[in-house]
C-alpha cells in the first residue's frame, strides 16, 4: 500500500508547511470522530524534508469512508482550516 500524498495544505503557519505544501514525511489525522491534523504545530523554524511531499501515515477517524483499518485509502488529501481547526478537508463520513 502506498501512503496518500498531501496535495495541498493551507496551514502556512505550520512548521512543516512551505509554500502551501506539507513536507512532513507522514502525518497523523484525527481521533475517532474529528479529522484534525495531529501533526500540525507552530515553530519559529520550518522542518520536514523540503524535497518530499508529505503523506498520510495514519488516520484515526474510523467514520471516514476512506479509512480502512486506520489507514487512509484516498488518492490524496487536502488539509486546511475548517472553523478554528486544522482538518483533513478530504474527510467524507460513511
Amino acid at each position: 500500500m502506498e501512503m496518500p500524498k498531501i496535495m495541498q495544505c493551507t496551514a502556512t503557519q505550520c512548521a512543516y508547511n512551505q509554500e502551501k505544501q506539507c513536507h512532513a514525511l507522514a502525518i497523523t489525522i484525527g481521533d475517532a470522530t474529528h479529522p484534525h491534523c495531529d501533526t500540525f504545530f507552530e515553530a519559529p523554524m520550518k522542518g520536514g524534508d523540503p524535497a518530499m511531499t508529505g503523506s498520510v501515515g495514519a488516520c484515526k477517524v474510523d467514520i471516514c469512508r476512506f479509512n480502512e483499518s486506520f489507514e487512509c485509502h484516498a488518492q490524496g488529501i487536502q488539509v486546511g482550516f475548517l472553523r478554528d481547526d486544522m482538518d483533513c478537508q478530504t474527510f467524507n463520513p460513511k
